[in-house]
């Protein structure tokens, strides 16, 4: 991945409906090789998706979550990466080992979520964040 690439990247993370044109003339190239180069990002996984950001007017909260030492942190986050109110899974190092970003209707669904998450075996403790707010990039 090269300055190129980066800089398309940072135009697709600001908004990734941005047509390829207008990447080109920001970074100074043509349609084809912004067209190439984000077809390529996406066979490498450098792109694994797209996607969009709203404001709902709904409770949004990062849940951390300790999990057991002999636990695979993998396949509880696969597992709840599948819940409806959860946006992200991330498996993290520090004191938590996944976290959770969270889009609830209302507080009662990010609580019912994070008794969801504590009704697992392998969970440990939570810590709940409410994100106040959010800048896009």
């Amino acid at each position: 991945m090269d300055d190129l690439d980066r800089q398309i990247l940072d135009s697709l993370r600001r908004d990734a409906r941005t047509p390829y044109t207008e990447i080109a003339d920001e970074v100074g190239t043509s349609e084809g090789t912004v067209r190439n180069r984000v077809e390529r990002m996406m066979d490498d996984e450098i792109i694994e998706r797209f996607t969009i950001s709203t404001r709902t007017g709904n409770v949004k909260a990062m849940v951390e979550i300790s999990v057991a030492v002999d636990v695979d942190t993998k396949a509880v986050s696969e597992r709840m990466a599948t819940w409806e109110e959860v946006d992200f899974v991330w498996m993290v190092s520090g004191e938590q080992d996944i976290v959770l970003v969270v889009d609830a209707t209302d507080t009662r669904g990010v609580n019912d979520l994070i008794t969801q998450a504590r009704d697992q075996e392998e969970v440990v403790s939570t810590k709940t964040r409410l994100i106040l707010d959010e800048e896009l990039g």
